[in-house]
């Protein structure tokens, strides 16, 4: 690399930097949507920056800091001009020593100038000029705003505030400023109370600028610092700027995933309530970062904090803030709006992991009393004679339990000792019960009344079906840093995931109907409801009620010719592509071959044909039997009885193929010209017309291999087996989108004379 950037003397230090151009786009990542990181493990592969990926010009650097070029005063100004202009930078920033004096800042400037105009080769590249723009070091700058910060007017301290701001944003300026102790100044300014509006806002806002560097560590924040900037986001009765209670509540949640012993105290200082009431503003930026915070605290909080934290997110009065002020107040929500909604729902399912991970107990007696209750609830009624009453709790309801579709009837406690789901099950089926009542005592009811093979066995599949539930939300995991798949109906209801369960047990009965399934189509079962779920959620329903009507429309007919149709239009897309097109013209005449083979195959093996009288009339158990010689030159014939297969030396007669002119079909035969009035089934007749002038060679393998066979049933054969066999080829492809056009094989690297390191 250092050979190819004309660097061979180099050697590389901890203060060395390469510029970003030098990376594919594949090695970058941007950060809080502003900044941009290297991967881990990214390697510069574009040794030439004006052939980079186009992909870049989208990237826009918002910091003019970032595209900064540090030049020593021994450098020469023309390599400066050179290497910018062939990097197509539009603004150059050159930060110069701070001892500089000013007349090399104008031989700088004249110097750069002079080497644009004379290199004719560098104008023609430069589209609209290049601009030079001479600032000075991070050293000199961090130390002039600290002075303005420490002895400036308050005017001149706002300015400088502002323009800390755009500077914080760079890791070098960064460094520079809490080397000079500005950060420090910053903090005890906000304990102090100093600073108001303007001032207070830029203030907070260059804080978490210069924090989201890493560079100092967010534990050295103590007490009076977190307390104000709390009391920014408690105080409702001071009309607050957008922007200082946008920076605070940033700041805590730093603080709160960031830090090791500050939790509790900004638990405690920070109050739900409060942050309800930043949801009700009409500010996205505000919302967002106080869902942040609520996501910071539940994250952090243990079992009993977290269960305390989702009943009140729960509740009516929270739920309908986030659905009125968030989800349907503008009608799309933003992007990083919708990861943390995903978050903040994420957490409150997590929840019901330690349920889903938990085995039934033998010795809960509670968990016993839910399984004599749901037996209850669908069999007991007003009229039920003593006697059968005492018969029950004597423990015979072995009976009801299996109606109740328990695998183990005897002693359903077994079912709910897989994991997952655990007594998760167990819960919902009891919610389904009790709230559910007339819809739950339908379903086991009319189950059981079903003949064995088709019941829908309701605490088997109510078992299956809170495992796939869990699948599909994926409870149990942790958030994603991408993920942005959240649910608005999961906001209408103080019970979400058992009310979403008893909405898809009803389905799932339904389904199991429509698809006259019995116990040994499971798994086919599921996999439709599966589909059904998820296709739904897809549409993101704002409510339960919605979510019904779309799983409604989704019936299993529906299901399938979706299939049908993604499965077709899949096969036709591929079938298109540049790939596919040149792999089946690569098979083709090997199938075609194969078929071939099939029908010689045919006539060697042979064919039994009935006798006909010179009438049309068929002769009572007189057969012919025809078949072809293994070396495909004679038609051997005679005849033979319904059952045996004669073999070719026990059929006397013989027909050389190259006596055969044609082949005629249907109405073109002779004979059938004479039975013409008469109903018969002229598709199925064919002749052998000879030919009385000796030919040489094989006449029939000849025949076949030269001329295309026309036939339907060949073309068909064709598509069959040309369409297997590429399904064949692509089973190790399967899931993978295949390109319309091949992708394009790199060049080979001038040499060789490189290698990795594992560590």
């Amino acid at each position: 690399m250092a050979g190819k950037l004309n660097l061979l003397n180099w050697t590389p230090t901890q203060l060395s930097c390469l510029c970003s151009s030098h990376f594919e786009v594949s090695c970058l990542r941007k950060v809080k949507n502003k900044y941009w990181f290297l991967k881990e493990n990214s390697i510069p592969t574009i040794l030439n920056p004006s052939d980079c990926d186009p992909l870049y010009q989208n990237i826009e650097f918002e910091k003019s800091m970032e595209n900064t070029l540090h030049l020593n005063e021994n450098k020469s100004t023309s390599n400066f001009v050179t290497n910018n202009i062939s990097h197509n930078v539009p603004l150059i920033n050159v930060v110069i020593t701070e001892d500089a004096k000013k007349e090399n800042l104008q031989s700088y400037e004249e110097g750069a100038v002079e080497q644009c105009n004379n290199s004719e080769k560098n104008r023609n590249e430069v589209k609209n000029g290049s601009i030079l723009r001479l600032e000075f070091s991070p050293s000199k700058t961090a130390s002039d705003i600290l002075a303005k910060l420490n002895n400036g007017s308050m005017e001149k301290k706002v300015a400088a505030l502002q323009k800390l701001i755009t500077l914080s944003a760079d890791m070098t300026f960064a460094l520079e400023f809490i080397n000079k102790k500005g950060l420090a100044l910053i903090i005890s300014q906000v304990e102090d109370g100093k600073y108001k509006g303007n001032a207070l806002a830029y203030s907070l806002q260059s804080f978490v600028e210069l924090m989201d560097h890493g560079i100092v560590s967010w534990d050295i924040l103590e007490s009076p610092f977190i307390n104000k900037v709390a009391s920014y986001v408690n105080n409702q009765s001071v009309t607050q700027d957008t922007s200082i209670v946008e920076a605070s509540l940033s700041i805590l949640e730093n603080i709160v995933l960031n830090s090791t012993g500050k939790y509790g105290q900004v638990e405690k200082e920070v109050t739900f309530p409060n942050l309800v009431m930043h949801l009700q503003c009409m500010n996205p930026q505000i919302q967002q970062n106080a869902i942040a915070l609520i996501n910071a605290l539940f994250l952090k909080a243990d079992l009993h904090k977290r269960r305390a934290v989702s009943a009140t997110l729960q509740s009516k009065q929270v739920r309908n803030v986030f659905l009125t002020n968030i989800i349907q107040s503008t009608g799309q929500v933003g992007a990083e709006m919708a990861h943390q909604l995903y978050v903040l729902q994420t957490l409150a399912l997590s929840l019901l992991e330690q349920r889903m991970m938990t085995k039934m107990d033998p010795q809960d007696q509670d968990a016993h009393d839910k399984i004599k209750e749901l037996r209850k609830i669908a069999f007991d009624t007003e009229g039920t004679a003593g006697g059968d009453i005492t018969a029950r709790k004597q423990g015979l309801f072995a009976k009801d339990y299996k109606k109740l579709g328990f695998k183990y009837d005897i002693n359903p406690a077994l079912d709910f000792t897989e994991t997952p789901p655990g007594m998760l099950a167990l819960d919902c089926m009891v919610y389904f019960a009790r709230n559910h009542t007339e819809a739950y005592t339908k379903v086991v009811l009319e189950n059981s009344c079903r003949a064995d093979e088709h019941e829908c066995p309701f605490g088997r599949t109510s078992v299956e079906l809170v495992k796939l539930l869990c699948e599909v939300l994926r409870i149990g995991e942790t958030p994603s840093e991408q993920g942005q798949s959240y649910h608005p109906m999961f906001f209408t209801h103080d019970h979400p995931f058992e009310e979403f369960y008893c909405v898809c047990i009803v389905l799932l009965n339904k389904t199991w109907k429509e698809m006259r399934a019995t116990t040994e189509d499971f798994v086919k079962v599921f996999s439709v409801v599966r589909e059904q779920i998820t296709r739904a959620l897809h549409c993101k329903p704002t409510g339960l009620d919605k979510f019904k009507n779309k799983l409604q429309q989704l019936t299993y007919s529906t299901i399938t010719n979706l299939w049908q149709q993604e499965r077709t239009s899949r096969e036709e897309w591929e079938s298109h592509a540049r790939p596919i097109v040149e792999l089946r013209e690569q098979i083709t005449p090997e199938i075609i071959e194969l078929i071939q083979q099939q029908r010689l195959g045919f006539l060697v093996q042979g064919t039994r044909f009935m006798k006909y009288s010179a009438r049309g009339q068929r002769i009572k158990d007189k057969f012919w039997y025809v078949r072809l010689s293994p070396n495909h030159k004679v038609f051997h014939y005679g005849d033979c009885d319904e059952k045996s297969v004669p073999t070719i030396d026990e059929l006397p007669t013989k027909l050389a193929v190259v006596e055969i002119r044609g082949l005629l079909t249907g109405r073109d035969c002779p004979h059938m010209k004479d039975l013409q009035r008469r109903k018969t089934t002229h598709q199925l007749a064919f002749s052998l017309a000879l030919d009385s002038v000796e030919r040489r060679g094989d006449v029939l393998t000849s025949h076949v291999k030269r001329n295309r066979m026309t036939s339907k049933e060949a073309e068909n054969d064709l598509e069959t087996l040309l369409s297997m066999d590429i399904k064949l080829r692509l089973l190790d492809a399967e899931g993978i989108d295949i390109p319309q056009d091949p992708p394009t094989i790199p060049e080979l690297p001038p040499n060789y004379d490189f290698c990795y390191e594992l560590k």
